[in-house]
């Protein structure tokens, strides 16, 4: 079986063994081809097309074939639709032909969104190799662990040898350092051939502050009509804005078709800025939903502060319109505040009504649905969640952002109790929403995971400066000094320290967390999981018990119900009302005796079902 998705943009090659070169570049004059071979460099001229567009076929290309492209006689850059960049972002593009990969998976068509449980890792630090390849050798382990997707953090190609992926400038290229596109497809197949689904996090709110050639040749690429965190934004509104916008959907149509992945998750779709209609985000999720086959499982995941449902809505039968979910940072900041007690930065949002907004969240999705946001100066924030599944909200208390974007990396086992973590963990695995972990956290790993970069040198400082300021508003780092203590983003060091270390699994504490999870992942498959399919009309609802007790309830479409008991807090409870159907699971602190006498120890919890 082979797999290609004919672009318009780059190097397509041809099935008479010629190269298609396309470029749009609406402020060159002239564009020309430059081919290096072993020997000697071949420079051939584009024909100048409509709107901007300059394109050749050529024989003198091969695949493995390396070429830039020369703008107006002077700079020459890499293809921006390169899927290849061998010798990083400044270096030349590499023509590949997809069809040379066999895919072997012709009975792959996906899981259920309802099966997701999902596990996020970096592939640079996942592993010591830090390559494609060497994530494909964990699947065993992944999948016995109960895993149903991995999602992989962004793998375009980046400057540098180490990036968290989010300063991506080649959306088209996996990055060199993990390996070349025939290894992260192999990767793919393979996990597909562990019954796991792959799911790949992209960037289409900004391109990286180095390697990105387009404003010499498509400043249309951008408009400073509006303004983001990273200066100005993508062009997706205004004069010539349509071809930018077939740039990024087929970028999503791409990954989804030529590599296979099961998923998309957009990152901070919340500073996507797209005053037009329809909406680039809904353009896209139709472009999909109408490209893929109809009997394949295929999902786009959101990471959106703006809490807009509307992204999310779902059909009469409750099939997914758009997307099929959104990360919830509401269940972590509420969570995270009463496991931790940390209550400044934006958890302020949360400072107040932490087990309410837990509640909230738990049967409705979102706490934030339209009210005030203190830490955003009061401006509402969300919408109404009202007609959609549990499967629509991603829960999870630790991931990429929650650990890295901490000053030292600290993961939420090193900063709270573990029996407080073990609560909310037991809560989150069991409810009725796809849950995520972030690499190493299912056996209790001790290693950071900090902020690395590796830019050349003057951003460099920069970036390092930016890092440390950024935490000025968090009254740990009011004081200069204790700023300058935050790790470099470009130190080697830093990016070492946050390698996984799968040694730790050779100790009997991280064993023991690990079955822990291991366990409640089995009973998630075996008792929650079945009950998610088309369970839009969900009757939910929670109370509170004091300032540390939360009981919540759910009724599904097919008549069995679902109760959870918990006590996130330092002392017992009392006086609960424990259901009398069936118990399903019960933290080791409680005990059935106890239960029955309506007292659930400190930091405890406990799930019933009634089939």
């Amino acid at each position: 079986m082979k797999r290609r998705h004919n672009m318009q943009f780059g190097a397509e090659y041809c099935d008479d063994g010629s190269v298609r070169f396309r470029l749009w570049a609406p402020a060159a004059r002239q564009v020309e081809l430059c081919l290096a071979a072993s020997n000697r460099a071949a420079r051939l001229s584009l024909e100048r097309c409509d709107n901007g567009w300059f394109e050749l076929v050529t024989d003198a290309a091969k695949p493995g074939t390396q070429y830039r492209f020369r703008i107006d006689g002077g700079e020459e850059v890499p293809d921006p639709a390169s899927r290849f960049q061998p010798e990083d972002v400044h270096g030349p593009s590499e023509v590949i032909n997809p069809a040379t990969f066999d895919w072997k998976d012709d009975s792959w068509r996906g899981r259920r969104w309802e099966e997701a449980v999902i596990y996020e890792l970096h592939v640079g630090a996942f592993t010591p190799a830090g390559t494609f390849s060497a994530v494909g050798e964990r699947l065993d382990y992944l999948a016995d662990l109960g895993i149903t997707a991995i999602e992989l953090m962004p793998v375009a190609d980046f400057p540098g040898q180490r990036n968290w992926g989010y300063d991506g400038v080649f959306p088209f290229a996996p990055d060199s350092t993990y390996g070349r596109p025939e290894d992260l497809k192999q990767l793919v197949r393979s996990a597909h051939d562990h019954g796991v689904m792959v799911l790949l996090d992209v960037v289409y709110n900004h391109f990286g502050p180095e390697g990105n050639y387009l404003n010499s040749y498509a400043p249309q690429f951008f408009t400073d009509r509006h303004k983001t965190p990273w200066g100005d934004a993508i062009n997706f509104d205004g004069f010539e804005s349509r071809i930018v916008r077939d740039f990024f959907i087929n970028n999503a149509l791409y990954w989804l078709t030529e590599y296979q992945v099961d998923g998309l998750r957009l990152d901070a779709v919340h500073a996507i800025i797209d005053d037009s209609t329809p909406h680039i985000l809904t353009e896209l999720a139709d472009a999909v939903r109408s490209s893929v086959e109809p009997d394949r499982h295929v999902h786009l995941i959101l990471e959106n502060d703006r809490n807009q449902a509307r992204f999310l809505q779902r059909t009469r039968g409750c099939q997914t319109r758009a997307y099929s979910a959104q990360w919830n940072d509401d269940i972590h900041h509420a969570l995270h505040v009463l496991i931790t007690g940390e209550r400044d930065g934006y958890y302020s949002d949360y400072s107040e009504r932490p087990l309410d907004q837990l509640g909230r969240c738990l049967v409705e999705g979102f706490a934030y649905q339209g009210e005030g946001s203190p830490s955003r100066n009061g401006q509402a924030r969300g919408e109404r969640t009202a007609g959609l599944p549990p499967s629509a909200f991603v829960s999870f208390l630790q991931n990429h952002d929650q650990i890295g974007n901490r000053a030292f990396g600290e993961r939420v086992a090193t900063i709270a109790d573990p029996r407080a973590v073990r609560a909310a963990m037991a809560i989150l695995l069991l409810a009725p929403f796809p849950p995520l972990l972030f690499m190493g956290e299912e056996f209790g790993a001790k290693t950071p995971f900090l902020f690395f970069c590796d830019f050349e040198k003057g951003l460099a400082e920069a970036v390092a400066a930016g890092r440390r300021n950024e935490f000025a508003r968090f009254i740990r780092f009011n004081d200069p000094v204790a700023r300058a203590g935050i790790p470099d983003p470009n130190a080697a060091t830093t990016f070492e320290m946050s390698r996984l270390d799968w040694d730790d699994l050779a100790q009997p504490h991280h064993r023991d967390w690990l079955r822990f999870y291991r366990h409640l992942l089995k009973l998630r498959c075996r008792y929650i999981a079945s009950r998610l399919a088309n369970a839009c009309a969900i009757e939910a609802h929670y109370e509170v018990h004091g300032d540390r007790g939360l009981t919540a309830h759910w009724n599904f479409p097919d008549g069995s119900k679902l109760d959870l008991l918990a006590n996130l807090g330092s002392v017992s409870l009392t006086g609960l009302a424990p259901p009398t159907i069936q118990m399903i699971y019960a933290s080791e602190e409680a005990s059935e005796t106890a239960l029955k006498r309506g007292t659930l120890p400190a930091w405890s919890v406990a799930w019933f079902l009634e089939s």
